[in-house]
């Protein structure tokens, strides 16, 4: 009886939602290629080397980099290594659950990292210290509250979290805690822009309810000049037109959110 309550009142919210958007609004009555309040704040952590918390609405992620002294891997022997890790905390949301990380918020770490790393803005050869040792980035990112679009969320902190981070001071192929070499050079910004597509309907920024009635989601992550990554969800489709449409919006959107970098 649940399930079936739970279906029909699905049904009944995105019928609602179709016919406001067949009148060009949307549920919290923003425009279909706009975004939700946002807020970025840098150097949440103090025991991080660079850290930021991104609010996108009322999602909140928040980003942390740590570094420590690791093997490179065998593909890469003479640069050091990058890694994104990702925690859905279950306060965050119902739907998250306690326990091991699991494909969601893998795959979720996955688009973060891939938009960093496609993009190639962080200098991974000045990492490397000498044979069979290199400096690792760990990038951790952390759900704290989820109201939809959580990807644009952990862009935001991630790359906020990199431009506030600091290199520390390695002697005798041991890090010095607490004493730098210097700072993360940042010169290329790639940030996701998510949209949600309900029946034919495209919208940036889906909140959780968009997110729930939509048909398929796509994540194009941009920097100034190039597209980074481009990831679809779900089981629709999205026609040739809305994914050239999207490409736009999305270098449009990218600069309008480094803004709060």
């Amino acid at each position: 009886m649940g399930v079936e309550k739970d279906i029909v009142m699905h049904s009944i919210r995105k019928s609602y939602m179709l016919t406001l958007l067949a009148n060009g609004e949307r549920l919290d009555g923003r425009g279909f290629y706009d975004y939700r309040h946002i807020e970025v704040q840098k150097g949440v952590i103090e025991t991080a080397e660079g850290s930021a918390l991104a609010k996108i609405g009322s999602t909140q992620i928040i980003a942390g980099v740590k570094f420590e002294i690791v093997e490179p891997f065998p593909s890469d022997p003479d640069k050091g290594v990058f890694v994104t890790n990702a925690e859905l905390l279950p306060l965050a949301s119902s739907r998250f659950e306690p326990g091991p990380p699991g494909e969601e918020s893998i795959e979720f770490a996955r688009v973060v990292d891939r938009a960093i790393r496609s993009a190639e803005i962080i200098d991974m050869e000045s990492f490397f210290l000498e044979e069979g040792k290199a400096l690792g980035l760990f990038l951790d990112l952390y759900v704290l509250d989820y109201g939809g679009n959580m990807v644009d969320a952990a862009g935001l902190a991630a790359l906020a979290a990199l431009m506030n981070t600091k290199i520390p001071k390695v002697e005798n192929g041991q890090i010095i805690r607490g004493e730098y070499s210097g700072t993360l050079k940042i010169d290329r910004h790639p940030l996701p822009v998510s949209f949600a597509k309900i029946h034919h309907y495209v919208l940036v920024d889906p909140t959780i309810e968009e997110e729930s009635a939509s048909d398929a989601g796509l994540t194009i992550a941009t920097t100034e000049d190039h597209i980074a990554a481009i990831q679809k969800f779900g089981i629709g489709g999205f026609k040739k037109d809305d994914v050239l449409n999207s490409v736009d919006i999305a270098f449009e959107k990218a600069k309008e959110l480094r803004k709060y970098l």
